[in-house]
């Protein structure tokens, strides 16, 4: 029952009646003073539980803090751009099946989005150029275009594997396996994957409870043990950042040493209910998501959607928006437009 429903129950809303007369159920000053009190008394552990996910007034400057694309994993497939504080562009389809887990805007203005049960390309005005349909039992929750001519993902299925495929021709040119913890669970097997610029690619070992580096070939060349890593990146300095959804970000040097990492108790006066992917911004800061599962959770509308950190951890911009113009939804991708960028400038062995 929310504050509204428990004024009206105890009777705070008057009925209409004649003048001179006082209405059945309305309360006299005494008794309706007594009554607010006893509706905050009520209301009280509502508004704190809300107010625990996060404080009232939150750094930075809400949604015009950055330009940014955005998607989430949810029930739907939703997406969108945001330009000086308002939306731009979206893509809503709620008849959609499927979670987002990752999403590209490439400089074109296409969107590339790997969707669980598949992988798709549209165009901005939402025309579909490619499509990937997983087989029945297998799921897809990492794509990357690699130019404009080839997209990357990883099948999680029994077996595993990563392939890349010419989209205008869509014929397969590289695909080798990948190893998984339980071949026959594939939901669990892997979330992201990425490029480095080094033309190899870093490979979130979910349910293996590692993070991979392969060459083009498949040869593992580098690895980092880490429980149920959601995410990895290379960063300039040859570090490597990860993010698990054990509620952890670290940065480790090519030995595993750890240089950098972020938790909860860092930031005690938010509630983080899951971090998916970490990204360095090229002014030192970690930007991070802050993914409320919808299937199990009623989002609070005080929760916040993503984070910015700088390296000694002091908060400057937490998202939040939650309602109408501009609902975003569950975070999982976060990528800024501050600057041009081309995502799809790339590449990964011999395939550019």
């Amino acid at each position: 029952m929310d504050c509204q429903t428990q004024a009206a129950h105890l009777g705070n809303v008057r009925e209409a009646t004649s003048p001179g007369r006082m209405p059945r159920g309305t309360l006299w000053p005494r008794h309706e003073m007594t009554a607010n009190l006893l509706v905050l008394l009520l209301a009280a552990p509502l508004f704190a539980q809300d107010a625990a996910m996060a404080p009232a007034a939150l750094p930075g400057k809400g949604l015009a803090q950055h330009d940014f694309f955005y998607a989430g994993e949810q029930k739907q497939h939703h997406m969108f751009i945001v330009r000086k504080g308002l939306v731009t562009w979206s893509y809503i389809d709620d008849a959609s099946r499927g979670e987002i887990s990752d999403a590209v805007l490439l400089s074109n203005g296409n969107v590339l989005f790997a969707h669980q049960f598949g992988v798709t390309l549209i165009t901005p005005g939402k025309k579909v150029l490619w499509h990937y349909e997983a087989p029945k039992g297998a799921e897809v929750h990492t794509a990357q275009p690699i130019g404009t001519a080839h997209v990357l993902f990883i099948q999680n299925s029994d077996p595993a594997f990563l392939r890349v495929v010419n989209i205008a021709t869509n014929q397969v040119v590289r695909e080798f396996p990948l190893p998984t913890g339980n071949p026959k669970s594939v939901h669990g097997h892997f979330r992201h994957a990425r490029l480095t610029p080094a033309g190899t690619i870093l490979v979130a070992h979910m349910d293996n409870k590692k993070v991979a580096e392969y060459d083009s070939d498949g040869k593992e060349l580098w690895s980092y043990a880490i429980d149920s890593p959601w995410s990895a990146s290379r960063l300039p300095n040859g570090n490597t950042l990860i993010a698990t959804n054990r509620k952890l970000v670290v940065e480790v040097d090519p030995k595993g040493q750890t240089v950098w990492e972020l938790k909860p108790e860092d930031i005690p006066d938010y509630k983080i209910d899951g971090f998916q992917i970490a990204t360095r911004l090229p002014n030192g800061n970690t930007l991070v998501n802050n993914w409320v599962n919808t299937w199990n959770t009623t989002v609070k509308p005080s929760a916040v959607q993503a984070l910015e950190f700088t390296p000694a951890k002091k908060l400057v911009w937490a998202l939040r928006s939650w309602t109408a113009p501009a609902d975003l939804g569950p975070a999982t991708t976060l990528q800024l437009l501050d600057g041009r960028s081309v995502p799809e400038k790339v590449h990964f062995g011999d395939i550019k």
